[in-house]
């Protein structure tokens, strides 16, 4: 299926739901631009899977492009900190995992990254900040402007395909009296908490 890039306007309504633009999202984009290209469009509720290895700012991209969202159970995060993102097409298993390659988008640029650090830092004057903007934006087009085979690894992934996501039901905490789900709930003494009361009661 040959590329078909992201639509400048739908690059706007992505930052706009981000709340802004940065190299993590642009990331995001082209990553859900391979799972649209492979995997077809905007999930029907939960045809469409991602499993997502990092909290980072792409992931927003993935999740209004793809329609893959937490609350639907079709958006899974595993902690890895890694630019990895594995899509899945329930109606026939097709699967693919995408990952950033490193120096895909180009070299490092140094003065970019020191300008970051510092305004991680706060510690940029209004000159720096105005600079380190142009740069961060000339990153976001380098990466948006990338071929997809260049800024990606893409294959086969190792991890079997998600369960759907099921409907669970609530129990109120014996301890806080909150409505937890009955499947994240612990027992403790005879009690059935949720986690936080466990964890309070369990270190007294």
């Amino acid at each position: 299926m040959p590329e078909k890039p992201i639509a400048e306007a739908m690059i706007e309504r992505i930052r706009a739901f981000h709340g802004h633009m940065c190299p993590g999202l642009a990331i995001g984009i082209r990553a859900a631009e391979v799972a649209l290209r492979e995997i077809g469009p905007h999930s029907k509720d939960e045809e469409v899977v991602a499993v997502v290895e990092t909290d980072m700012c792409g992931v927003d991209a993935i999740q209004f492009l793809t329609g893959c969202t937490f609350g639907k159970g079709n958006l899974i995060h595993l902690d890895y900190g890694k630019s990895a993102f594995t899509f899945y097409r329930r109606s026939d298993g097709k699967a693919l995992r995408v990952v950033a390659k490193p120096g895909g988008a180009g070299p490092p640029d140094p003065e970019w990254q020191e300008l970051r650090g510092r305004a991680g830092r706060g510690s940029l004057t209004a000159e720096e900040q105005e600079r380190f903007q142009v740069l961060h934006e000339a990153r976001c087009r380098r990466i948006l402007a990338t071929p997809l085979e260049q800024l990606f690894e893409v294959t086969e992934p190792q991890m079997k395909m998600p369960q759907p996501a099921r409907i669970m039901d609530s129990v109120p905490c014996e301890e806080c009296g909150e409505l937890t789900m009955e499947t994240r709930t612990r027992r403790f003494r005879g009690k059935t908490l949720c986690i936080p009361c466990f964890e309070k009661l369990e270190h007294r």
